[in-house]
């Protein structure tokens, strides 16, 4: 498999509900340990795009506050179950990445998905 065939493959960042290069068009490489041959790249963002991140999420907090426990709780419920449902497919990423075996990815997803859980 490779790690363009996941469907969860991006080589951008997400700010404000946008998938988005780096201004400067500057990127990193990711290189796979397995092989160190490179497995794609991320955008090297800069400041200007660290605070249009932290200005969406300040924009989005006055939605999230007007919401019901219940409706928080129904969100975060739904997130946890993304998760849970597609977790072979984060798994192969963190393994691409990371180079830790599929099953070892799993557990620590399955561990962090647990505090999304926790919160509902």
């Amino acid at each position: 498999m490779k790690i363009t065939d996941n469907p969860y493959f991006r080589e951008q960042g997400y700010i404000d509900g946008i998938w988005c290069d780096a201004k400067s068009k500057d990127t990193v490489e990711v290189i796979d340990p397995a092989t160190n041959q490179p497995i794609g790249t991320v955008p090297n963002m800069a400041t200007e795009e660290a605070k249009a991140a932290v200005d969406a999420a300040a924009k989005a907090l006055p939605t999230w506050r007007a919401l019901t426990a219940h409706q928080r709780s129904t969100l975060l419920q739904r997130w946890f179950q993304l998760i849970q449902d597609n977790k072979r497919q984060l798994a192969e990423l963190m393994t691409f990445e990371q180079g830790k075996p599929v099953a070892e990815a799993e557990g620590e997803i399955t561990y962090a998905a647990s505090f999304i859980e926790w919160f509902c």
